[in-house]
């Protein structure tokens, strides 16, 4: 309502004034009281609104850590479904690898039986080989000795022929006067002299059956040394030898073919003496050859009537009583009538020399026939090892392939074992994997149903922590405009107050302007004091806002360390288990890696071993075949250096080396020492010429040297000449300049070039390449003229030489042609006539009639001192 203020005087006025003021006073300092009781609830309901949201941020972080948890355990059972169908496949996998592991192990085992049988029958086939290949090599080696015996055989027989028919050929057997007259008949027929040409003597005529050989060659001991003859002028010519170069006596027979003979020499004659059992006709036991037939009994009178009795009693019965016959014993005595003849007889006549002769040529004839036939079964036994040989070491091979390829099955089929096991195994762990992994899905499927609950419960809570702090929101709206509205309030009764306190003022500065400084002082200490409560409070609600802040903030700094500590001590458990797991895994696989290494070198060792138990037996088998002393016997011997490595592979390879070239030398060679006395001959004669051949090599070496050496000191000689004359024959020529030659290897001047350098006058040295047409022909004919000075030539022919020159150098060299024809004939061809008068006879060509040429030919006597014409077709 409306007030009246009645001013009874500025005392009343100023008095009524202060009570007013005092009034309205308390009323601001009550709304203000409202105003900050209003504040400090809106500051609490703000508190409990931080409290509610730093709750609800509790529950949602622990939401997120359960949603967190949820999500990781899902991504764990996510990889444990993985890991589980992933086991499921590779158990899927294994099982149809140990399916076909399984059939492949079941062929595997058939092929390696298979293997196993073939390897067994080749060892049959190879030892009965071996059993094969020892008989056919025995029998080689004894056929080889019966061919060097017999080889022996044959060359003592051939030795034995030669000596033979040496001593048949030089009659040996006969008397001297009869050697004599064959060397004598022997030395005219190589000066071809003709004359005697005997045939032989008698005992070449005759063959006796060998067990009257030395009987007949005693008997007819004489009669076997008539020298036989064609005819009575050789018998003459034959007398004639004795009497004048050959001393002694000896009989000539004539031979029966001869015309001269007078009587029936075929016809024979027959003996009076009558035989009896035990008797043979001496006649019956000598075949006569080459034409003498039965017409010995007629020359030979002892042939006739010569008879071969059983004994001596029996032979000197019937020479008393037939004293025209001669009767021989089988002891070599000859009885005719009342006489007997006898003694020691001769080793060997020429009955018997024929016998053995003939007997060698027979053995000899047999052994070359059985030598032939050796060799062929020899021959024939080399092929049939050779191919037995082969045929062994093809079984061989085809054995050790089969022991390797057994080996490898036996491998294959052992490591597909050990693969099925190992299968077998990963199969069980998969199953325990599989199990376990089960068991984890469970556990993380519990967990996240656990966890799901806790979010639940959490999201749950966040929903009534944010249904409270909205209801808290907007308590703290209508609180905020409660203490806008009491704010508002204290600022009008202030505002008020203010005015009042004006009109006061303005009382009481008309009532007691003395007082007014007083008065105002007062008014301003209590308005100080108003403020300065004012001010306490306002400050006292700032610390204690501020003291809540800081514990606000002091908590959620707490709660952000731990979450950072909790953080970081995941994430260092999380890199550690990444870490472990990254190592395991490493470890796991060169586990893996190192696991199959050994598994392959399990495989190489098994393949190696049965491979050096190949060896090892082949070894056994050949110390058998080749020392015929088991293995183990040579291992037990202590005194044997054991050797292995490099120098058991030299030792191996000198040994095999030895045993090619024991092989090479083939069977003993009986006429080794003979053949090694023609090698021996051969090479003192090869050894000869080979010196010879030496010292010709180091006389035409020496030779070869003094020729270099005179031809480089003629030629060092001929080349300072011939650059002198050079030199001067350019001068002279150019009417000055200078031109030398220079060797390019002055060293060496035999393999040195040449180097022509010459300076027509005006010009400077160059090579001779590098002057005109006309100065190169000058120099050339200034160095073919050097050479001429130093060796003259019989004649010169050249053509066209003064083609490029000048009439002055043509000039020059028409005058150098002519001084130096007086030791050369120059053929000049030219077209120049300065050159032309220099010449002594001019020759040329014309045709005068189409396809006929002519020469014509003009002698300038000296230079055009006479002329003669002279034509020809």
């Amino acid at each position: 309502g409306t007030q009246i203020l009645v001013f009874d005087s500025p005392a009343s006025f100023l008095e009524n004034a202060n009570t007013e003021s005092g009034s309205h006073r308390e009323a601001a300092a009550a709304q203000q009281s409202q105003a900050h009781e209003a504040t400090r609830k809106v500051l609490a309901a703000e508190a409990l609104v931080e409290q509610q949201r730093h709750q609800s941020l509790q529950a949602m972080q622990r939401a997120a850590g359960a949603n967190n948890e949820i999500a990781q355990a899902e991504a764990a059972l996510s990889g444990l479904d993985q890991e589980s169908v992933r086991l499921e496949s590779e158990s899927s996998t294994a099982r149809e690898e140990l399916e076909a592991l399984g059939q492949q192990r079941g062929q595997v085992k058939i092929s390696f039986e298979s293997v196993t049988e073939r390897l067994q029958r080749l060892e049959a086939e190879i030892v009965e080989m071996r059993n094969t290949l020892e008989q056919k090599r025995l029998e080689e080696n004894q056929s080889r000795r019966r061919g060097d015996q017999l080889r022996a055989e044959m060359a003592t027989l051939m030795g034995r022929r030669t000596s033979l028919e040496a001593l048949i050929r030089e009659h040996s057997y006969s008397t001297d006067t009869v050697k004599n007259i064959f060397e004598v008949n022997k030395r005219r027929n190589q000066q071809q002299s003709g004359g005697l040409a005997p045939v032989g003597t008698l005992a070449d005529f005759l063959e006796v059956d060998g067990q009257y050989e030395a009987v007949v060659d005693e008997f007819l001991r004489d009669e076997l040394n008539y020298i036989v003859v064609k005819s009575w002028d050789a018998a003459e010519a034959g007398m004639g030898m004795l009497q004048s170069e050959v001393s002694g006596r000896a009989t000539f027979l004539v031979h029966p073919n001869d015309a001269q003979a007078a009587f029936p020499f075929a016809e024979g004659m027959r003996s009076n003496t009558a035989t009896s059992n035990g008797i043979v006709p001496l006649k019956d036991c000598i075949r006569v050859l080459d034409g003498f037939g039965k017409s010995l009994e007629v020359i030979l009178p002892k042939l006739r009537e010569g008879f071969i009795a059983p004994d001596n009693e029996t032979a000197r019965h019937l020479a008393l009583s037939n004293p025209q016959s001669f009767f021989l014993s089988p002891s070599g005595e000859t009885f005719n009538s009342v006489t007997v003849t006898g003694g020691r007889l001769r080793e060997q006549g020429p009955l018997a020399l024929k016998r053995d002769l003939a007997d060698v040529l027979s053995k000899l004839e047999a052994i070359e026939s059985e030598l032939s036939q050796n060799d062929v079964a020899t021959l024939a036994l080399t092929r049939e090892i050779a191919e037995l040989t082969t045929m062994l070491d093809s079984k061989n091979h085809e054995r050790r392939d089969a022991e390797r390829e057994s080996a490898n099955t036996g491998a294959a089929l052992r490591q597909m074992e050990q693969e099925a096991s190992r299968i077998e195994s990963r199969l069980q762990q998969w199953q325990i994997a599989a199990s376990r992994n089960k068991d984890q899905r469970q556990s993380r499927q519990d967990l996240i149903a656990r966890k799901r609950d806790e979010a639940s419960s959490f999201e749950a809570e966040r929903s009534a922590i944010e249904a409270r702090a909205s209801e808290l929101a907007e308590t703290i709206t209508s609180l905020r405009a409660t203490r806008e509205e009491l704010q508002a309030a204290a600022s009008a009764a202030a505002a008020a107050l203010a005015g009042i306190e004006e009109r006061r003022r303005n009382a009481n500065a008309n009532f007691e302007q003395t007082k007014r400084l007083f008065e105002s002082q007062q008014q301003r200490i209590a308005q100080l004091e108003s403020q300065i409560t004012s001010a306490s409070g306002e400050k006292q609600r700032r610390e204690e806002e501020t003291a809540a802040f800081e514990a606000q903030h002091t908590e959620l700094t707490e709660m952000r360390a731990q979450a950072i500590a909790e953080s970081e001590t995941l994430s260092a458990e999380a890199s550690s288990l990444r870490a472990s797991m990254a190592e395991l895994d490493t470890k796991l696989r060169a586990l893996r890696h190192d696991t199959e290494a050994l598994r392959e070198q399990r495989a190489e060792l098994s393949a190696k071993a049965a491979k050096l138990t190949s060896d090892l037996e082949h070894l056994e088998a050949t110390c058998l075949n080749d020392l015929s002393v088991e293995a183990i016997t040579l291992r037990e011997d202590e005194s044997i250096v054991r050797i292995e490595g490099d120098p058991l592979h030299e030792e191996e390879e000198a040994s095999r080396a030895l045993k090619q070239r024991l092989e090479a030398m083939g069977p003993v060679n009986m006429m080794a020492l003979e053949e090694y006395h023609e090698v021996a001959g051969r090479h003192e004669f090869l050894e000869t010429q080979r010196k010879d051949l030496l010292e010709s090599i180091e006389n035409t070496q020496a030779s070869i040297k003094e020729i270099d050496d005179v031809s480089r000191e003629k030629f060092d000689q001929a080349f300072t000449v011939i650059n002198d004359n050079f030199s001067q024959t350019f001068t002279k020529l150019f009417g000055g300049g200078q031109a030398m030659m220079r060797l390019t290897d002055e060293t060496n001047s035999a393999e040195s070039g040449i180097d022509i350098i010459a300076s027509p006058p005006g010009k400077k040295l160059q090579n001779v390449l590098l002057l005109s047409g006309g100065e190169k022909a000058l120099t050339a004919l200034s160095l073919l003229v050097g050479i001429f000075q130093y060796q003259p030539a019989p004649f010169c022919v050249l053509d066209e030489v003064d083609a490029p020159l000048d009439e002055t150098n043509v000039g020059r060299f028409a005058r150098l042609v002519a001084e130096m024809s007086s030791t050369t004939q120059f053929i000049v061809i030219t077209h120049s006539k300065r050159t032309m008068e220099q010449a002594d006879v001019m020759y040329g060509v014309t045709m005068q009639e189409p396809g006929v040429s002519k020469i014509v030919s003009v002698s300038l006597g000296g230079r055009s001192k006479g002329r003669e014409a002279r034509t020809a077709a």
